[in-house]
């Protein structure tokens, strides 16, 4: 028979005590376990062997792990900078005080889970939580990731607002990274037409073109810093100068933090280019 240790590590580190006692560890015994440190006891009735702090504290505070806090840990691109934990607690479920405690609660509808909610799940949450924007880069981050299949996408559709649901039918799988969700959603709204990942000779791909003249290039946190790849994308530039094309650069700062000055430089470009067509 297995020791309650290797059951729990086997349900992946975590473990209600109802499950465990019915596969034959009594409550006695799970105490005395407890007592000599070989198995640990989050809250009344949840046991683990190891876990995460972040999912410590949510399980502490008498949910699961979801919105950005599972998001985040998917690798999914997101555009809070919220390190500390998003808690599930279902619609009647109420927080236990604990250690420390910082966690954002959720009182959404549904039964939480044991651990972390599922990413289509945590999405749900995260466009109640963060909003339309945020949401939009996070669902196209999850789905270019291979994260969401067709049916996780129609769920997680009509567990939107309806007045949301317009978001994942303009997603596409193929951003490169939140900077050109945000980008692509705000000009969208500005009735701005604009084709993605478009290949151009000589050029080689690029993030949007608009009028056929106007490459716009979303330049990530991660990206364009190192001497090498500025290099490449003057090189870059000048052949699409010499093709007619005209290119503007827009970094996470910009996009984020300072998109009224981003949206007057692309407005002012594409008019000065009509004129001259």
């Amino acid at each position: 028979m297995l020791s309650a240790r290797d059951a729990i590590s086997r349900l992946g580190g975590l473990a209600r005590g109802t499950h465990l006692q019915s596969l034959g560890f009594s409550r006695r015994a799970l105490a005395r376990l407890v007592d000599k440190g070989e198995i640990e006891r989050i809250r009344n009735g949840v046991f683990a062997t190891s876990v995460d702090p972040t999912l410590r504290a949510a399980i502490e505070h008498g949910g699961a792990l979801t919105c950005v806090s599972v998001l985040r840990d998917a690798g999914v691109w997101t555009l809070s900078d919220s390190e500390v934990p998003h808690v599930w607690l279902g619609h009647k479920g109420h927080p236990h005080p604990h250690l420390g405690c910082s966690c954002v609660s959720h009182y959404y509808r549904g039964a939480p889970p044991l651990g972390r909610a599922e990413v289509e799940t945590a999405l749900v949450h995260f466009q109640r939580c963060a909003g339309e924007e945020a949401f939009f880069a996070a669902f196209e981050s999850a789905w270019r990731k291979g994260l969401l299949t067709a049916a996780a996408r129609r769920r997680i559709r009509s567990a939107l607002p309806a007045s949301a649901r317009w978001l994942v039918d303009l997603a596409r799988p193929d951003a490169d990274s939140g900077l050109e969700s945000l980008l692509r959603l705000r000009l969208h709204v500005l009735g701005i037409r604009l084709e993605c990942q478009v290949v151009i000779h000589g050029v080689g791909r690029v993030d949007f073109v608009l009028d056929d003249s106007l490459i716009i290039e979303a330049d990530g946190k991660e990206n364009h810093a190192p001497e090498s790849k500025r290099h490449k994308d003057l090189v870059r530039d000048a052949a699409a100068s010499a093709q007619g094309f005209e290119t503007l650069h827009f970094d996470y700062a910009q996009i984020v933090y300072d998109w009224p000055a981003v949206q007057a430089s692309i407005l002012a470009a594409l008019a000065r280019l009509r004129d001259r067509s």
